[in-house]
């Protein structure tokens, strides 16, 4: 992968009349050391997130080995990538044959449920494995989330007593957990989440080997400014010791969006202006889905190219390069006011699913990935050991 020292390096020298990934290596060092350092428990990435195998191996060198995996084409990349990598398949919707392949092909002892039925497809896919670690998933409220999960999966309170009942009699471990929703703003969010499982336990008089507290940690955006990280993981902690267990389970965590959104970038050229709306070559059939479905408004930068910027900042909306009228993103993006056609824009924090959602609409695609030393247009992390905002 080629590497540049910079994005204005990058656009100077190729000046791509495609759009352009970048990838940012020591932000994914940074992240990375931030969950070892401060989550109480085994940190797994969620592969959906990113599944570029650049960013897999990039998180492995940086001590991650645990994974959360949702396809059984993920668990052949992260198993072609690392063949020790430790597997966690908690998508809890999966068919009998990724079940059975998964377990007897690859080594995958540890998944997901929420319902009596995949439980008994579980088993029968894997011929009544004693050595199964069986995860059950309850529904809590994701009302601090900007997309929320909680519609579609998870076992209702009046299900999960029994459930869990059921999951222990064919468990070699047994597991609870939750999901907050993508994008959490609310640190009270994993709080109810422990809380809940509290409940359950003394329902049920069961203690769960693992206590497994999702995903769902937040990035920062111009509009989605969450407290600093480390206030999330001591909300955790206290909420575990509140549960006033005699032995505390193992708690492992599921970050995505957190670990790697800072990562990523998109270097999009501007193809035509319309007072403040600018049509660009990249959109959400291509890396920016963020920036149009659920309307993530992503950081912005004009980059220079020889061009002096206004110092007068005008919001901008985005139209992408296919001929689907959905392909559209509201922003407001704030640029100089005298960006124009042929002018190069740098979009932020699509290190999280930026890659993932591309498609080959229209003809539209760019698969040129680069690697670049500079900082990214936003960041929760300053360094490993703390964690403050920076605006680069």
């Amino acid at each position: 992968m080629r590497k540049f020292e910079s994005v204005d390096k990058l656009v100077n020298e190729l000046k791509p009349d495609y759009p352009v990934y970048c990838i940012r290596p020591e932000s994914i060092k940074k992240s990375t050391s931030f969950f070892r350092d401060h989550f109480p428990g085994t940190v797994l990435y969620a592969v959906k997130t990113n599944p570029n195998e650049r960013i897999i191996k990039q998180i492995i060198s940086n001590g991650i080995k645990n994974f959360d995996v949702a396809s059984l084409n993920e668990i052949k990349l992260i198993k072609k990538i690392s063949s020790d990598a430790n597997l966690f398949f908690m998508h809890t919707v999966k068919s009998k044959e990724s079940i059975s392949s998964s377990y007897f092909d690859y080594g995958v002892k540890s998944f997901a449920l929420d319902n009596k039925d995949e439980l008994r497809k579980i088993l029968d896919a894997t011929n009544q494995a004693k050595d199964l670690n069986l995860f059950l998933r309850i529904a809590i409220s994701n009302e601090h989330a900007e997309i929320d999960l909680s519609r579609k999966f998870g076992a209702l309170p009046s299900e999960a007593l029994g459930l869990l009942r059921l999951c222990k009699d064919n468990s070699n471990k047994l597991g609870i957990s939750f999901h907050v929703g993508s994008q959490c703003m609310h640190k009270i969010s994993y709080s109810k989440g422990i809380k809940e499982i509290g409940n359950i336990i003394r329902k049920t008089k069961i203690i769960p080997d693992v206590i497994n507290v999702g995903g769902g940690f937040p990035s920062i955006y111009p509009d989605l400014n969450p407290e600093p990280l480390k206030n999330y993981i001591e909300e955790i902690k206290k909420s575990l010791k509140e549960l006033k267990l005699q032995k505390l389970p193992q708690i492992i965590c599921e970050p995505g969006r957190a670990m790697v959104a800072e990562s990523g970038s998109t270097i999009v050229k501007v193809l035509l202006r319309k007072k403040n709306n600018l049509y660009i070559n990249d959109g959400t059939y291509g890396s920016l889905f963020d920036a149009g479905v659920p309307n993530f408004v992503l950081p912005s930068k004009m980059i220079t190219n020889g061009r002096v910027h206004s110092k007068k900042l005008t919001a901008f909306k985005f139209f992408g390069p296919t001929c689907d009228s959905l392909d559209f993103m509201k922003g407001p993006f704030l640029l100089p006011n005298n960006i124009k056609e042929g002018d190069y824009i740098e979009l932020g924090q699509l290190g999280a699913y930026g890659l993932t959602f591309r498609t080959k609409f229209n003809g539209f695609y760019s698969n040129e990935i680069y690697e670049l030393n500079d900082k990214p247009i936003m960041s929760l992390y300053e360094d490993s050991s703390k964690v403050n905002y920076l605006v680069a």
